[in-house]
C-alpha cells in the first residue's frame, strides 16, 4: 500500500506529497536545506562533535539564524534523564562567559560516579542559587554520597552526612571538565568563539549531554 500520494504543487511548482502514515506533507526536492527531513539529526550530530555555529551552518548550507532557532527548538524537546536512587555523585563548576569576556558565568553539573553520565546541569551567575538547582536535583534521589571540591558554598548546601570534599574525590568530573573544554571550543579558556547568550549555551550543553 502506498503511503505517499501526490498532493498538489507548491508556489514554485514543485510536486508535493502527503504521507498517510505520519500525516505530513513533503516536497520531492527542497530548495532550502533547512526543510530537509534529516536536518535536525545532522544538527545534533555536529553539535555533539563540537562543531561551532558558523561551521555547522556552512556544512548544512543553512543560515546561522535558522540554525540557532533549530538548536533552541531541539533542546526544548530533550528531557532530562531520570536519576536512580542511592547513587554516588560528583558535582563541580566551570567558569566561562557569555556575550563578552567581562560577563563571567558558572556551568555547574553533576556526574554519576559509576556510569560517568551527566544527570543535571545549570548555567548562571556565580551564586548559591545556580549551585542549589543542581544540588537539589541530586539530593532528591537520596544519594549515597556527593563529592565536591573545597568550595565553601557546598558546605552550606549539602548535608554533612552525604558530603565529601577530600582530595582527588572529583577526579572523574575534573576529567570531564577537560573533555568539555577540549571538545567544545566555546568553553576554551582562551578563545574568541564564546557563546553570545546563556540560552544558546544551555541549549548546546543539553544537546551535547543528552541529545
Amino acid at each position: 500500500m502506498l503511503t505517499l500520494i501526490k498532493y498538489g504543487k507548491d508556489s514554485r511548482q514543485k510536486q508535493r506529497y502527503f504521507c498517510k502514515k505520519c500525516n505530513t506533507t513533503k516536497v520531492e526536492f527542497y530548495t532550502y536545506m533547512a526543510y530537509k527531513q534529516d536536518i535536525n539529526q545532522n544538527i545534533v550530530s555536529l553539535t555533539k562533535e563540537g562543531v561551532g555555529i558558523l561551521s555547522t551552518a556552512r556544512l548544512l548550507a543553512i543560515s546561522s539564524t535558522t540554525l540557532l532557532k533549530r538548536i533552541k527548538q531541539i533542546a526544548s524537546n530533550i528531557t532530562q534523564p531520570s536519576i536512580s536512587t542511592g547513587k554516588t555523585y560528583e558535582i563541580d563548576e566551570m567558569r566561562s562567559f557569555t556575550g563578552n569576556k567581562n560577563k563571567l558565568i558558572w556551568i555547574v553539573y553533576a556526574l554519576e560516579k559509576e556510569s560517568k553520565k551527566i544527570v543535571s546541569f545549570n548555567v548562571g551567575a556565580r551564586t548559591n542559587k545556580t549551585l542549589s538547582m543542581v544540588i537539589k536535583t541530586v539530593t532528591l534521589s537520596n544519594p549515597k554520597m556527593i563529592y565536591t571540591d573545597k568550595l565553601n558554598n557546598y558546605k552550606h548546601l549539602i548535608e554533612n552526612e552525604i558530603h565529601n570534599s577530600k582530595n582527588r574525590a572529583t577526579n572523574s568530573i575534573e576529567r570531564m571538565n577537560l573533555t568539555l573544554r577540549t571538545h567544545l571550543k566555546r568553553l576554551n579558556r582562551k578563545t574568541i568563539a564564546f557563546s553570545r547568550s546563556i540560552v544558546v549555551l544551555s541549549a548546546i550543553l543539553k544537546i551535547y549531554f543528552w541529545g
